[in-house]
């Protein structure tokens, strides 16, 4: 798409949170773990649908409640942060902001590292989302 170093995607977010360049996703998510032994259950609060050809992920908050210090992982390893998730709202995550602990971006590699979960960590559980995919490669 774009060739761009200072940009994750050719529209910027709604969330002015997340209209960070690569770098600091990247920073970010070196401090970050997946905490796989916080209690896991299904997620009724949130919902997912990922979109293959535009490489993002559109994450909804199908709940009143406003969620604070989110983390969305794909797969147990890459993730991004959102410091703020408002009830009944919906955000768009590029591939490009998901990072794990050694700097990797997340990519599909042409279906080779399928996305497998989605999972929302916050107030000390970690929720599995119920995602399904938008597109077809």
């Amino acid at each position: 798409m774009c060739g761009c170093q200072g940009s994750v995607s050719l529209i910027p977010s709604a969330d002015p949170a997340l209209r960070k360049p690569p770098a600091m996703f990247s920073s970010d998510a070196a401090k970050r773990q997946y905490e796989a032994d916080a209690p896991k259950i299904p997620a009724s609060d949130f919902r997912a649908d990922y979109a293959l050809v535009l490489r993002q992920v559109n994450l909804a908050n199908i709940s009143t409640r406003d969620c604070s210090n989110v983390e969305v992982w794909l797969n147990g390893k890459f993730v991004v942060y959102c410091p703020t998730f408002p009830g009944k709202s919906d955000k768009t995550l590029t591939f490009r902001m998901f990072y794990d602990r050694d700097g990797h971006v997340f990519d599909t590699n042409g279906g080779r590292n399928p996305i497998q979960s989605i999972d929302v960590y916050h107030d000390g559980t970690m929720y599995a989302v119920i995602n399904h995919v938008a597109d077809m490669q």
